[in-house]
C-alpha cells in the first residue's frame, strides 16, 4: 500500500471546528460530501473558486477539492490556503509533479492521487496477494488472509492473532457474507476466509511472512527465434495484396527470363543475361547493352507488354511498400508482435490515470504486462512506452483482441476503464473466452458504483471487483477529519481501512475501555508518551487523553469512532 503524499508529520490534529466545503461532482466527491455529513460535519457544497468566500472558507475546518479537473482542484486549493492558513485543505490531483510539489508546504491537509490510492488494492487482487504490510508508529503490520483448516471459534485456530474480518465459505449459511472485526470467540468453519492483523513476529509460528518483491530477469531469445518473429511481424504488418502484387511480378520475371534464355538471337543469352535483360525491361531502365532492334515482330511485341506489365506492377508493389513504411500499421502491430512471446504476463485493458500506474506497479514488481486500449490519441501512451509495455489497439468486448493478447497465457487480468458497462461487458466476454481457466485467471474489475459492483459480482460470479470510489474515499475523508489513513485493502467484496486517532482530553475516547469501543472496529495498537507500543490491548485496557489508537475496521466505523475522540470538545 503506498502511501499518498501529505504535509502531516504528527498525529495531534487539530479540533474540528465549522463545516467542511467540498467541490466536485463526480462519485467520489458525492461519496466524500455524504459520509462527513453522515459522520455529524455540516458540508457547503462548492460550485468554483469564485464561491470560496461565500461558502464560509475563513470559518471552515476543511475544504476538499475533489474535482475531476486539476487546474480548478488546484486554484480552489491555493486560494483556501490564501484565505484561511490553518484551514484542512484536501487536494485531489493526477498530474504526479504538481502534487509532489504543492505537497511540500501544503500545511494542514493532504495532496492526494486517487491512482495512487487505489493501485495497491487492484494489483494485490492480480498477484493473488493475501498479505499486505501497513507502518503504523515505526512498527510494519502485517495483514493476512488465511483459510480456516478446521471448525472452531477464531481464538482456538489461531490462538491470539487478531482477527479482522471473516468471509464466510460454502459450508456457512450465508456464503460471501463479511463478518467485520469479530471477536476471539467468534465461531468459523472449515473454508471461511479469516483475515488478520499482527507483526511478523507474530505471524511466524503460522508460516506467514510479509509480500516479497518479486524479480524477474527478462528471458533471452536465440536468433533463430528472433529471426522468425521478424518474419512473422512483416507478413502481419503488409497488406495482403502486396504479396499478390509481388507474386504476379516475380513470375513475370521468371517467365521473361526464360523466353529470352531461349528466344533471344543475334547473339544468344545465357540466364544471368537474360534475368538481367528482364529486370531492366521490366524497370524501363534500358537499353544500353541489350535491345529488342533485330529480334523477330513476336518477341518485340511481348517487350511491349513487358514494359506495361512491367510498369504496372512495381507501381502497384511500390505502393504498398509506401503504405507500409507511412501508415500506423506498424506501430499498431507493434504491440501485437511484442505480447506474441508472452507468457504468464497479466493484461491491463484501458490505460488512464489509473490503468497506467496499475500497470507500472505491476511492471515494477518484475512481471511482464500488455496493454489493451481502443483510444489510439490516449495521453499515456508514450508512458506505457518508455515502460517497454506492449499496447494492442482493439475492443477488449471482441474475442479476436484477446487472442492477439494471448488470454490462454495470461495469468491475470484487471479491466480498468472508465466506463462501468465497457468493464462490466468485458468481465463477461472473458468469463465466456476463459472457459474452464476462469476460477484460476484473477479478472480485477473497476466499477465506480459501490452497488452495482455488489450487484454484479453477485450475479455473474465475480471475485475481484474494486471501486475506485471505495478505495479513495476513506483518505479524503479521513484527512478532511483528522483521522490519519494508513491504508487501505479490501475482503471479498467490502473494503477496510488503517488508520490511527489521536485520543482528545475529555472526549468519549479518554477513559474508554476497548470492550466499549463499536463491534466492528480493532484497536490493533496504542501509543502514548514515554511508553513502548501497546499491541493488541485487551478488552480491559483504557484510552486517555494523548494516547493514538491505531484502528482496522469498514471505514465508517472509524469515522465514528474519529467523532467520539471528539465530540465533547466539539459539543
Amino acid at each position: 500500500m503506498s502511501a499518498p503524499a501529505t504535509s502531516e508529520r504528527t498525529l495531534t490534529f487539530p479540533r474540528v471546528r465549522g463545516h467542511a466545503i467540498v467541490y466536485g461532482r463526480d462519485a467520489l466527491a458525492l461519496r466524500i460530501a455524504d459520509e462527513l455529513g453522515s459522520s455529524g460535519v455540516r458540508v457547503v457544497a462548492l460550485e468554483g473558486v469564485e464561491g470560496l468566500r461565500a461558502a464560509g472558507v475563513s470559518k471552515a475546518s476543511a475544504v476538499v477539492c475533489a474535482g475531476t479537473g486539476d487546474a480548478q482542484n488546484l486554484e480552489i486549493a491555493l486560494l483556501a490556503r490564501q484565505l484561511n492558513p490553518n484551514v484542512r485543505v484536501v487536494t485531489r490531483l493526477v498530474n504526479d509533479v504538481i502534487r509532489e510539489a504543492v505537497a511540500r508546504g501544503n500545511g494542514p491537509g493532504a495532496v492526494l492521487g486517487v491512482a495512487d490510492l487505489a493501485a495497491p488494492s487492484v494489483v494485490e487482487a492480480c498477484l493473488r496477494r493475501t498479505t499486505h504490510t501497513v507502518a503504523a508508529a515505526g512498527v510494519d503490520f502485517v495483514i493476512s488472509e488465511s483459510q480456516v483448516s478446521r471448525d472452531g471459534v477464531l481464538r482456538d485456530v489461531f490462538g491470539d492473532l487478531a482477527p479482522v474480518a471473516v468471509l464466510e465459505g460454502e459450508a456457512s449459511p450465508s456464503p460471501g457474507n463479511v463478518v467485520a472485526c469479530p471477536g476471539r470467540d467468534f465461531a468459523v468453519r472449515q473454508g471461511d476466509l479469516t483475515a488478520l492483523i499482527g507483526t511478523a513476529d507474530e505471524f511466524e509460528p503460522y508460516g506467514i511472512a510479509p509480500p516479497v518483491s518479486v524479480v524477474r530477469r527478462p528471458r533471452l531469445r536465440s536468433p533463430t527465434s528472433r529471426l522468425v518473429s521478424g518474419l512473422r511481424a512483416f507478413r502481419e504488418d503488409v497488406n495482403p495484396t502486396f504479396f499478390r502484387a509481388l507474386g504476379v511480378g516475380l513470375t513475370l520475371l521468371a517467365i521473361s527470363t526464360v523466353l529470352l534464355r531461349y528466344a533471344y538471337q543475334r547473339p544468344g543469352m545465357g540466364f544471368v543475361d537474360a534475368l538481367y535483360f528482364s529486370t531492366e525491361t521490366i524497370a524501363t531502365v534500358g537499353y544500353g547493352d541489350f535491345s529488342f532492334v533485330d529480334q523477330p515482330v513476336w518477341l518485340r511485341m511481348f517487350s511491349i507488354f513487358l514494359m506495361f506489365a512491367g510498369i504496372a506492377t512495381t507501381a502497384v508493389v511500390m505502393a504498398f511498400v509506401v503504405d507500409l513504411l507511412l501508415s500506423r500499421r506498424v506501430a499498431q502491430n507493434a504491440g501485437r508482435r511484442a505480447v506474441r512471446d508472452l507468457t504468464q504476463h497479466i493484461i491491463v485493458v484501458g490505460i488512464g490515470s489509473f490503468g497506467i500506474r496499475v500497470a507500472k506497479d505491476l511492471k515494477d514488481a518484475g512481471y511482464d504486462v500488455a496493454v489493451i486500449e481502443r483510444s489510439e490519441s490516449n495521453r499515456y501512451l508514450a508512458t506505457a512506452a518508455e515502460l517497454d509495455i506492449p499496447i494492442i489497439f482493439g475492443d477488449a468486448t471482441l474475442p479476436a483482441t484477446w487472442d492477439a493478447a494471448r488470454i490462454d497465457e495470461a495469468q491475470a487480468v484487471a479491466v480498468l476503464t472508465q466506463d462501468d458497462m465497457v468493464n462490466i461487458e468485458t468481465g463477461i466476454v472473458l468469463r465466456n473466452r476463459l472457459g474452464s481457466r476462469w476460477p484460476d485467471v484473477p479478472v480485477v474489475m473497476r466499477v465506480f458504483d459501490r452497488d452495482l459492483g455488489s450487484a454484479v459480482a453477485k450475479r455473474f460470479g465475480f471475485d475481484h471487483v474494486r471501486s475506485t470510489v471505495d478505495l479513495a474515499a476513506p483518505w479524503f475523508i479521513g484527512a478532511a477529519m483528522g483521522l490519519r489513513v494508513l491504508g487501505t485493502f479490501s475482503v471479498g467484496q467490502q473494503s477496510f481501512t488503517v488508520g490511527g486517532v489521536f485520543v482528545e482530553e475529555d472526549s468519549e475516547l479518554d477513559g474508554l475501555r476497548m470492550a466499549d469501543l463499536s463491534t466492528q472496529t480493532r484497536v490493533f495498537a496504542i501509543e502514548r508518551k514515554a511508553m513502548p507500543l501497546q499491541l493488541h490491548p485487551r478488552r480491559d485496557t483504557r484510552l486517555s487523553a494523548g494516547d493514538t489508537a491505531y484502528i482496522v475496521g469498514p471505514y465508517r466505523e472509524l469515522l465514528a469512532t474519529l467523532r467520539q475522540g471528539r465530540v465533547r470538545a466539539e459539543a
